[in-house]
């Protein structure tokens, strides 16, 4: 069987060595190369695509996010798992938009990074157990904020200007579709932000999204 290839990115020498042994006393496992910034991390990957890419967030040159986005667009093969300090759960999500389907805290050590790899190597998404708390408390709080925002309770009307806004029609656009005045869209509008208490328009579009207004 062909060996898993490990490519670790981390700007601290310290970290790599550490992580070098525990990977290559695994059978089947080997360490292809090493980088220490953002740059050559791109640059070493895509020559020599490995199996697996563990990644740090914070390195000089390319951030982690854009560094995973770079790796996933040129070799969508190759698993990104992302090693590093605690996160934001805005942080933690846009690493999971960008590719990664492993994200592993340096804090919960090699007794979590080896079964990540494990994970990740038979082709199954690994979240370590700080970060699947992370996603949790996100998800429970989105989910409540959708319930608070649905008991708001939006017309018909509302919703179906919510609807056509969401799918990027403009007021004049959503008018002449429901054969009223683009005055009385912008109305709708503010009356609907205002009833839901929605500062910007994106959270008008999660909120469509949320409540299968429009398609996610």
């Amino acid at each position: 069987m062909k060996n898993k290839r490990i490519f670790i990115a981390d700007d601290h020498d310290i970290v790599r060595r550490g992580i070098c042994p525990l990977l290559e006393v695994e059978r089947g496992w080997e360490v292809c190369g090493e980088a220490a910034n953002g740059r050559d991390t791109v640059a070493m990957v895509s020559k020599l695509k490995p199996d697996i890419v563990i990644l740090d967030v914070t390195m000089p040159g390319f951030g982690g996010v854009e560094i995973t986005r770079r790796i996933k667009r040129e070799l969508p093969k190759t698993e990104v798992l992302i090693f590093t300090a605690p996160q934001s759960e805005s942080l933690v999500r846009q690493f999971l938009l960008a590719g990664a389907r492993g994200l592993v805290l340096k804090g919960d050590g090699p007794d979590d990074l080896i079964p990540a790899i494990k994970a990740l190597s038979t082709g199954q998404p690994h979240l370590g157990p700080r970060v699947s708390r992370i996603v949790l408390d996100q998800y429970v709080r989105d989910g409540n904020q959708s319930e608070q925002v649905s008991a708001g309770g939006l017309s018909p009307r509302e919703r179906q200007i919510v609807q056509l806004l969401t799918e990027g029609l403009s007021n004049k656009e959503v008018a002449t579709t429901l054969g009223i005045s683009a005055k009385t869209v912008e109305a709708h509008r503010g009356s609907v932000m205002k009833k839901l208490r929605f500062k910007s328009f994106s959270e008008l579009v999660r909120y469509a999204v949320r409540n299968d207004l429009v398609p996610g």
